[in-house]
């Protein structure tokens, strides 16, 4: 049976915290299991190797050489720290050095032509970027070879390939798959274990690409798919997904199990869960994904399926979208006139906006959308401007927005066909005197999102969390 195990970068981001993750690999060998390790780049707080890697690129563009210079020695304290502490004394020890330097030095090459050219391109920040994960897997393979468990460091440049769309790349999946399979299974087979780089991929013609938003975990998915893995789990440093945010309510407990649908509409709503995009590759093959913590691995976590039995009453999760606005276009001569839906949302999207939520009335006269609150006042400018010619005639009254505002969000698949969930809510906030300012649901019943006014938004949270 295999097991793809991803290690985020609190998981690997001190040498403590690598010895805690060689522990976790090998209990999961001895229980029987193939593993295959993806991993990121070291990322202990506040510091992140990504974050510096980006940083120095940046400085560079900026005709900044100090900067980046210095993100360098960063990159060598941070590294060498960890390889000295792990490895002081093994045969490796040297070669491993010198092979991260090779990295950190290539980092400063790159950086001094992109100062040079005055350009900064996707492809170019795709390779420099890619380098976090590239030397942590290193070091991993190397501390697990020390302590006698035969591993080998994976370049996913060599196994997932795809598209060209640098910064936020796609894998071709027969490809992908094949290429996955001819590399790592030969390995398992030999009891060696794969320590897979994860974020990172490359095109046809073996160019860097890395692969966006929750990249890691979409390496470890991409990897639970091609190999046909019993599970995927994802390590980190919290207890799975929370039923709320933990800051707003100290009470918020553990999610055994959520479905697929209930983790997009968390991860839409500012949830700090697994991107849909990241795990959607297990669950349309059906291998369950587990979130679990580094730091107390003996809980359960949530784990995540194509549909969850797990009805809680109807309701899950509760979060919110703080700093909002929500924007109105009213008048009583919209009745009846076709396309003012899509003018609204061309606007919107013309001026670059992420719309997070729609309310139209029956009547037609009047409908309204919540946007980030820092761009209302483009967003009114472009609708005035759109409906000039409706406003000079008061077919359009007016173009307003209420501000700030959030977003509280009611998650759970089991609200589908479950009687007075929207009264409870409606009773909870009227109980404290909370103003629901609109609402909206869609037909999978699988969320019901509440606006309410940003001053409310903590209590409001709380007080719907002991509906859960």
């Amino acid at each position: 049976m295999t097991l793809v195990m991803k290690f985020g970068g609190t998981s690997v981001g001190s040498a403590a915290a690598m010895e805690r993750t060689a522990t976790l690999i090998r209990q999961s060998i001895a229980a029987g299991r193939q593993v295959v390790v993806v991993c990121s780049g070291m990322g202990s707080r506040p510091v992140k190797v990504t974050d510096l890697l980006l940083q120095g690129a940046h400085a560079a563009l900026a005709g900044d050489q100090e900067t980046y210079q210095n993100v360098a020695r960063q990159l060598r304290d941070i590294h060498f720290t960890v390889i000295d502490a792990l490895l002081s004394g093994e045969v490796s020890h040297p070669a491993v050095r010198a092979e991260i330097e090779r990295f950190i030095s290539r980092f400063e090459d790159l950086c001094a032509a992109v100062m040079v050219l005055g350009e900064l391109t996707p492809r170019a920040l795709d390779t420099i970027s890619a380098m976090g994960e590239q030397m942590g897997a290193r070091i991993v393979a190397a501390y697990l070879q020390a302590i006698g468990q035969p591993a080998e460091a994976i370049d996913a440049t060599e196994i997932v390939v795809t598209d060209n769309n640098y910064q936020n790349a796609s894998p071709l999946w027969s490809e992908t798959t094949l290429s996955t399979r001819k590399r790592l299974l030969p390995l398992l087979d030999a009891g060696i274990v794969p320590v897979v780089t994860g974020f990172v991929g490359a095109t046809q013609a073996g160019i860097t690409t890395t692969l966006g938003r929750g990249g890691s975990d979409f390496s470890a998915a991409i990897m639970g798919q091609a190999l046909g893995a019993e599970e995927v789990w994802i390590w980190t440093d919290v207890d799975g997904v929370m039923s709320a945010d933990p800051r707003l309510v100290p009470e918020a407990r553990n999610i055994p199990e959520l479905s697929f649908r209930e983790v997009a509409e968390l991860a839409f709503y500012g949830a700090r869960v697994l991107h849909p995009k990241t795990i959607r590759p297990c669950v349309e093959v059906g291998i369950p994904l587990r979130i679990k913590n580094t730091f107390n691995p003996d809980h359960a976590g949530t784990v995540i399926v194509q549909r969850s039995t797990a009805n809680n009453g109807g309701m899950k999760a509760v979060t919110a979208i703080t700093d909002l606005s929500l924007i109105t276009v009213e008048g009583r001569g919209m009745m009846g006139v076709p396309g003012i839906a899509a003018r609204t949302f061309g606007t919107a999207a013309a001026n670059d906006v992420s719309v997070l939520l729609i309310t139209q009335a029956s009547s037609e006269q009047s409908i309204c959308f919540a946007a980030p609150e820092e761009t209302t006042e483009q967003v009114i400018a472009g609708l005035e401007k759109e409906f000039e010619r409706e406003l000079d005639r008061q077919d359009i009254d007016r173009v307003w927005a209420i501000r700030p505002v959030a977003i509280i969000t009611v998650v759970g698949a089991g609200m589908r066909g479950t009687p007075g969930i929207a009264g409870r809510l409606f009773t909870a906030l009227g109980n404290q005197q909370i103003n629901i300012i609109a609402i909206a649901q869609g037909s999978s019943e699988c969320s019901i999102s509440l606006v309410v006014a940003g001053r409310d938004t903590a209590e409001a949270v709380r007080h719907i969390h002991t509906l859960l």
